[in-house]
């Protein structure tokens, strides 16, 4: 329920000898595929087609049960967040300079998506175990300050930098803004968003003048999310990589039909000459 705080276990992986009436065979809980029927989680796939958005289909597969229409509003919201960021992240340059080698888009997408590592898509998993860190020591007795403290404090000791937080660009992250202001409009906020905003908090009275802000950024925002929908933080980096390959593919895309082959790429060496800002129609909300 939202505003619990869940806690998340690995679950082990048991080597176990099947039933003797599987007859040996291995099972899958997924789809179901017989003549003339494909039934995904038990539902026909032919009715989810034009009933449940991309977003839902996607919660449905990797949770099991259709989401609640708040919920899949969220997983909207969060695949789009992702979609592109841009000519400077590794996985789009990895993708465009695979590209210019005349290999397929398959490929150029693959090398896209094995270019995700702890630095560059890993900080969902980082952040959401960071937010239950704080949040194992609110159940011990500690505020909510007390408790960012300790657990900011302690990961800096490790030397690296806060999950979740910062970016290379943004003093303010709008993806981050703008889903923590859907999931309070649709009641969805939680002790993970509570857990975030205090660590954002002790940062903010923590900063020195001279030094730049850290502001939540979207990994972070989309880590405490899918906290407080009691995701598993595999599934939460899953939406990661499935959100970010049609941004992989346009990048890659662009670069087989607008540049020429083997050419050195220079991340800061660009310019944009697309549309300039515009606004979408009245009609989507």
């Amino acid at each position: 329920m939202p505003g619990e705080t869940k806690t998340r276990k690995p679950v082990p992986v048991e080597r176990r000898s099947q039933p003797r009436e599987t007859n040996g065979k291995w099972r899958t809980a997924l789809t179901s595929i017989e003549p003339n029927k494909i039934l995904v989680r038990g539902y026909p796939l032919d009715e989810i087609m034009g009933r449940l958005t991309f977003g839902e289909a996607i919660y449905l597969l990797l949770l099991g049960e259709c989401p609640s229409p708040g919920i899949g509003r969220l997983m909207e919201a969060i695949l789009v967040s992702f979609i592109d960021h841009g000519a400077t992240p590794p996985s789009t340059l990895a993708a465009r300079n695979t590209a210019t080698t005349g290999a397929s888009l398959r490929a150029c997408v693959a090398a896209g998506v094995l270019g995700f590592g702890r630095y560059h898509g890993g900080d969902i998993e980082s952040c959401m175990e960071f937010l239950d860190a704080g949040l194992a020591l609110v159940r011990s007795g500690s505020s909510y300050t007390d408790a960012a403290a300790q657990i900011v404090d302690r990961w800096k000791a490790t030397g690296d930098a806060l999950p979740g937080f910062g970016h290379r660009f943004h003093t303010r992250d709008p993806r981050a803004a703008r889903l923590f202001q859907m999931a309070l409009e649709l009641e969805v906020e939680g002790t993970h968003i509570q857990m975030i905003r205090a660590v954002e908090m002790l940062l903010h009275t923590r900063q020195q003048p001279d030094e730049p802000s850290v502001p939540i950024n979207i990994d972070g925002a989309i880590a405490a999310v899918c906290s407080d929908l009691g995701m598993p933080p595999t599934v939460a980096n899953a939406l990661f990589i499935i959100s970010r390959v049609p941004g992989i593919a346009a990048q890659a895309q662009e670069e087989i039909s607008r540049e020429h082959p083997m050419r050195r790429i220079d991340p800061k060496d660009y310019i944009y000459d697309g549309p300039s800002e515009r606004r979408l129609p009245e009609r989507r909300k």
